[in-house]
């Protein structure tokens, strides 16, 4: 049978959405542990898995660029082992409890992690704050983690997509500005960096005074306080400050570079400038007209290069933000002949979002999404965490979470059309396509948005 004749055509029609269903982000308790760390406790007693989260405000930025990827790698490297365990005791340890372990260095933080059944978090606490404490960097093992970071970087100077995203960085900040390297380093520096160094920069930056340790999970405040005091109620460890990222320039016209990879039949394009810092007090509504932007499937990017032209299988615009301001970027691929017809599109669109704004139709139907699928995406333990954490690291008003989507369903049309004018900047887009320069170069020129730069692909 058909669906018409199953349901009278009832088909044809889309589906109206139904009301939201409500959440309500768990209360985060804090507690001041003795030594100065900063407990945040979510008691979840719906979960079935604990994560305990140290979460620090170091991470890539705070170093120079001979040092870079040594945040990256001195994180990854607490696995290989403790001045107490070797690395194969620690992970028979941890497997033994069955709990699974993680690490993350970004520009702006680093954050380590253990997840386990609650009952076992008396024992897999212990073993993070061991890997953190008391890091032994066994030159064997450091090895093997560079090399690993190192092989990762070699074959991103092959990849075209991250060819597009590094030399976009580049150009926007500068060789040795903010921001402007691969946040792991290059093969070259990654190979120049020592467990000595490693354990160097532990001593220099961890530590309980920028940092906080926090607990998801079904405990009672009395058990979780007394696990987190005994693994961590002595680190009293003064780490030195991480100075505030100094705000980069922002482009004052635009430009063009491509990459050359000759006879690539394809062109990774990268289309932004730089954006936004986190702290910026009209965040919500630039993540709702950045999503009507192009931001989700049925943005206006992806209606139009996409659906109704068919030059790409998908295309994004994003804000990073950090600290700093990070990059905004429009993000695509296409085939090398509609390299102009994709660039012309892009900066159009970014130009009418930045002139007139979304529609009231859009900007409800991006409230609506956004607070629709943000219980959606704290479905565990380590989600909450993650979220509390991030809280930490930008310095996040007590509730933001809580509270979340009933504000972000209160952005107005002209709150987001507002923070649109304020934030995208049309004549300072910087364009960079990593494609064959012979056959997109003539293109490129003719748009009039700047003289073409060339670049090689070796001299990446």
């Amino acid at each position: 049978m058909t669906g018409a004749g199953m349901d009278g055509g009832l088909r044809e029609r889309v589906p109206s959405p139904g009301p939201i269903r409500p959440y309500h982000f768990p209360e985060v308790a804090r507690i001041r542990l003795e030594g100065g760390l900063e407990l945040r406790l979510v008691h979840t007693p719906s979960l079935p898995v604990a994560t305990a989260m140290l979460v620090m405000r170091f991470g890539e930025s705070a170093l120079s660029p001979d040092e870079a990827g040594l945040a990256v790698l001195a994180a990854d490297s607490l696995e290989g082992g403790t001045e107490l365990r070797s690395a194969g005791e620690l992970a028979h340890a941890l497997d033994g409890i069955g709990a699974s372990w993680g690490a993350a260095t970004g520009w702006d933080s680093t954050t380590v992690a253990v997840s386990c059944l609650p009952d076992h978090l008396g024992e897999a606490m212990p073993l993070l704050a061991e890997m953190v404490r008391r890091p032994s960097f066994d030159e064997e093992e450091f090895a093997r983690h560079r090399a690993r970071q190192q092989a990762a970087a070699s074959q991103r100077l092959m990849d075209p997509a991250s060819m597009a995203v590094d030399r976009f960085a580049h150009t926007l900040y500068g060789r040795g500005g903010l921001y402007g390297r691969p946040l792991t380093g290059t093969p070259e520096a990654i190979g120049a960096l020592t467990a000595d160094a490693a354990a160097r920069l532990v001593g220099r930056f961890y530590g309980p005074a920028d940092a906080a340790l926090v607990l998801v999970g079904d405990l009672e405040r009395s058990e979780a306080v007394a696990l987190a005091e005994s693994a961590w109620g002595g680190w009293e460890r003064e780490a030195v400050p991480v100075p505030d990222a100094a705000p980069p320039l922002r482009a004052g016209e635009r430009s063009v570079h491509v990459v050359n990879r000759p006879g690539s039949v394809q062109s990774e394009i990268r289309v932004g400038h730089v954006g936004i810092r986190r702290a910026v007090e009209d965040y919500l509504p630039l993540i709702v007209f950045n999503l009507v932007l192009g931001g989700s499937f049925s943005s206006r990017l992806n209606l139009n290069l996409r659906e109704r032209r068919g030059l790409t299988y998908g295309v994004r615009s994003s804000f990073a933000a950090r600290r700093a301001a990070g990059p905004f970027s429009v993000s695509t691929a296409v085939e090398t002949a509609s390299t102009e017809s994709a660039v012309v599109e892009i900066v159009r669109e970014i130009e009418a979002m930045a002139t007139d704004g979304p529609t009231t139709d859009e900007v409800d139907a991006a409230t609506s999404y956004l607070a629709g699928v943000f219980p959606l995406r704290l479905q565990s333990a380590g989600q909450i965490a993650s979220r509390v954490a991030g809280s930490f690291i930008h310095d996040l008003p007590e509730g933001y979470n809580r509270s979340y989507r009933d504000r972000v369903r209160e952005v107005t049309r002209e709150e987001a059309a507002q923070s649109a004018r304020r934030h995208l900047h049309p004549d300072g887009l910087c364009t960079v396509v990593v494609g064959d320069a012979e056959a997109v170069g003539s293109q490129l020129e003719g748009l009039g948005m700047g003289e073409v730069a060339v670049h090689e692909a070796a001299g990446l």
